[in-house]
């Protein structure tokens, strides 16, 4: 059943798009933050362990919230490998194994990827969709990302 919320079925429509982008963003980055996690060596090892750790747990929190969010918009969120990968943006390296230093740029270019990406969605879905409740999630979403960029670029610096 379609929600009568205030906002036209084809604006429905394109924030569900919207946020099944975003989805696929986060579950991609969400994957090689795990893969960091896994492989990560060296001096910082621990350290950097847990830091990617504790970045994983909060993009998988990240990842159910717009999942729900996609549902009370009355669809149906995406949830494969395949549908993933078809949406995102962000690129995947297979079989390839960085330096710690390399693994943290890479993760701090997806987040200011996603950021950057993530301030046309919040204009779009605040302008163009008149969602404004899509528009302050997709904000919230920013923020956390703006801030484990912050962390990444610390140790990069």
């Amino acid at each position: 059943m379609t929600p009568k919320i205030g906002i036209s079925d084809k604006n429905l429509k394109s924030s569900v798009t919207l946020l099944s982008t975003v989805l696929a963003d986060e579950m991609t980055l969400y994957i090689k933050t795990r893969k960091s996690h896994w492989n990560v060596s060296g001096d910082s090892f621990m350290e950097l362990h847990k830091l990617l750790e504790a970045q994983y747990k909060n993009l998988e929190e990240t990842i159910d919230e717009v999942a729900e969010r996609i549902g009370k918009l009355g669809e149906n969120a995406i949830g494969t490998m395949q549908e993933f990968l078809a949406k995102t943006t962000l690129k995947e390296r297979p079989g390839k194994y960085s330096s710690s230093k390399d693994m943290l740029k890479e993760l701090l270019h997806d987040h200011e990827s996603i950021i950057v990406q993530l301030r046309k969605d919040i204009d779009d879905s605040s302008e163009k969709n008149k969602d404004a409740g899509t528009a302050d999630f997709l904000t919230g979403i920013m923020e956390e990302h703006e801030t484990m960029s912050w962390i990444l670029r610390r140790y990069l610096n």
